[in-house]
Parts: C-alpha cells; structure tokens; sequence
C-alpha cells in the first residue's frame, strides 16, 4: 500500500515529461520542400514563444495587391544559439525571406532564411537549410 502513492506520483510525471512530445510535428507535415518561395515584405508581427517562433509579413504583389504571409522559425532556443535576439526581426523590418510553402497552399510558409535590408542573413534554424537567401 506503501508503494501506491509513489507510483501514482511517477505516472504523473511520466505524463506531464511526455505528452508534449506527442504533440509536436515534422517537417513534412505542413511543408514541401519541392514548393521553395521567395517573397520580399514588411514585418507585421513577431512571436517568440514554443515550440516555434513565427513571424508575419506583408507581401505586395505585382499588381499591387498586398497579402499578409504568416512563416514558422525553429525554436526560440534553437534561434539564440544560431545568435538571435528577440531584436533580430522587428515589426517595420523589410526583409526577403526564403522558404517553403505549406502543403495546403496557405499563406504559410516554413523559412529557412531571412535577408534584412542591411544585408545580415538571418537562419531559421529549421531543417530545410539548403534553401538559402542570397545577398
């Protein structure tokens, strides 16, 4: 009977350790690397919170239409070892970011990289790498 109040104690944890690993998902469930993009706008939102950070940005397209553009970045901790700060991507920035599309042709994408105005080149930590911006 002794035993019963520990065991309890040791599922609990076990839960609460592992069900957040359930939850999260790959790469390819959301994004096709074989859709890269490459679109160019105004950051309009920033968040940096688990398990990804994300950013939003208006686009403008050539008929001068503009579309708000929503991309998933790697984790925040994954980001300040790749030498983030929550200062790296600010709302009024205007970046080129380059990425991939999510599957359902949404106005998501997954970027892989970020090129701001004065020529820093921003990773996304994320692990389509090879789709790179170029200065």
């Amino acid at each position: 009977m002794k035993k019963l109040p520990y065991l309890l104690i040791l599922t609990v944890e076990f839960c609460v350790i592992t069900l957040p690993v359930l939850a999260h998902h790959s790469f390819a469930a959301d994004y096709d690397v074989s859709k890269p993009i490459t679109l160019r706008g105004t950051v309009t939102k920033v968040e940096w919170m688990n398990p990804h950070a994300r950013f939003c940005m208006d686009v403008k397209s050539n008929s001068g239409k503009i579309t708000n553009w929503e991309f998933e970045l790697g984790s925040p901790n994954t980001l300040i070892r790749a030498g983030w700060t929550r200062n790296s991507l600010k709302i009024g920035d205007e970046v080129i970011v380059k990425g991939c599309r999510s599957k359902d042709y949404s106005n998501q994408g997954n970027a892989t990289s970020i090129l701001s105005r004065d020529g820093r080149i921003m990773l996304s930590g994320v692990s389509a790498g090879e789709n790179l911006v170029a200065r």
